[in-house]
């Protein structure tokens, strides 16, 4: 052990009470604050998104394949396409794919025992893959597919279920106006309800058999209104849909998920905005107390410098000890704050004691995703930022001392 760590422990663990000493721990508790805070704000920022996109992404899939319709608005009814084993190829090709499920939509009015909701309803077929919407399912079972004809059944969203005084089981009559302006009337049953907590899901979308979709619109079975492709990294869903887009023949379209529903990815996104505000925020204040805790040291140990100097201890000697103290400052406030940010964010996943109000932010309970690379950042940014800013002080203030002004400093 050299000089300046011996000294630098030995100050460090001093017993004697002195202002230095709280004003140590002081610091130490700031640091382990603002690491926390850092954590924390990392930690619940990215499962918010997390959770609302996999909501996003479970209803709607990742991409969007359907009929090239450059005038269409998102929320209308999809033209009719055949289904292409050539399309299916394309997208399968790609090694991101996961699954591809055709889809169709039509508008609709489902009258329950007091009241009218009305609803786009979404075609499914028995082979789509329901792991994707199981969370959601609160009550009763997803469509059951006959081998012939469709499925009488429908999945509706708890929202429209309230507005309808409805429960699995029950029946309701169903309302299609055709194009000619005649109406179809199809009696159907509840299968199940489901929530998914985004609003603009809930409000209007609703499940039922493919097959009855090209019923009333007198499509053939191998017409449909486009693919739902799942892919394995949802944030690759803007390039592999433009991939994708690239490989399709004339007359289809690829669009990402986020693009569809930008509103929603842009303000997901402006979280991203808060995480930086917060990290430099909490970086300042750790640089603050670090610095005030360092001065303090500094004319407090004034006769040791001093005496060290009167001994012909290099300026650098004399400087790395309290380098090292405050490296040992900023190394005690990292392992606490870790300590108490990922205590915070495992005591949430497993209890979920914080909660949200589920009709302004999408989920109900605080989601959290610890990234380990952004912990591992912001220790490693922490520490040598801090390092960095410590050396101002101490450079000026030591190199600047007289020997003999030091060892009359009292």
């Amino acid at each position: 052990m050299n000089l300046s760590s011996f000294i630098a422990l030995r100050i460090a663990f001093n017993r004697q009470h002195s202002f230095s000493r709280f004003i140590i721990r002081l610091a130490v508790a700031a640091t382990a604050i603002s690491v926390m805070a850092m954590i924390l704000t990392i930690a619940f920022t990215q499962g918010f998104q997390n959770a609302v996109a996999q909501k996003m992404y479970g209803f709607s899939g990742h991409i969007r394949v359907q009929h090239f319709e450059p005038e269409r608005v998102d929320i209308a009814e999809e033209q009719p396409i055949a289904a292409s084993d050539t399309v299916i190829s394309a997208i399968r090709n790609d090694p991101e794919v996961v699954t591809i499920q055709p889809f169709a939509t039509k508008y609709a009015i489902v009258k329950g025992p007091e009241s009218f909701e009305g609803l786009l309803l979404k075609g499914i077929n028995r082979n789509y893959d329901l792991q994707h919407l199981q969370e959601f399912l609160k009550s009763g079972h997803w469509i059951h597919f006959p081998d012939s004809a469709y499925s009488n059944e429908i999945d509706l969203s708890s929202y429209t279920a309230n507005q309808l005084n409805l429960h699995a089981g029950d029946k309701l009559f169903t309302y299609f106006i055709q194009p000619d302006g005649t109406r179809r009337v199809r009696p159907m049953k509840v299968a199940g309800i489901f929530k998914t907590g985004i609003e603009d899901y809930d409000r209007v979308n609703a499940l039922v058999d493919i097959r009855l979709i090209q019923r009333l619109n007198n499509w053939l079975p191998n017409e449909i209104g486009g693919y739902e492709v799942f892919i394995k990294d949802y944030r690759m869903a803007d390039s592999i849909s433009n991939r994708i887009f690239y490989k399709l023949p004339p007359g289809w379209n690829s669009r990402s998920i986020p693009e569809i529903y930008e509103n929603i990815f842009d303000w997901l996104n402006l979280q991203n905005t808060t995480i930086a505000i917060v990290i430099i925020i909490m970086i300042l204040v750790a640089i603050l107390n670090l610095v005030t805790c360092l001065i303090i040291l500094l004319l407090e140990r004034t006769n040791m410098i001093g005496l060290l100097k009167s001994l012909g201890s290099p300026d650098l000697i004399i400087q790395k000890i309290f380098l090292m103290h405050g490296a040992m400052i900023t190394f005690g406030g990292l392992l606490l704050g870790n300590g108490l940010g990922l205590l915070i964010c495992w005591l949430q996943q497993r209890y979920g004691f914080i909660t949200l109000p589920e009709d302004s932010y999408f989920i109900s309970t605080a989601a959290v995703k610890i990234g380990w690379q952004q912990v591992v950042w912001i220790n490693l940014g922490t520490f040598v930022i801090c390092f960095a800013i410590l050396l101002i002080p101490s450079f000026f203030v030591i190199r600047r001392l007289s020997p003999v002004k030091a060892m009359r400093f009292d």
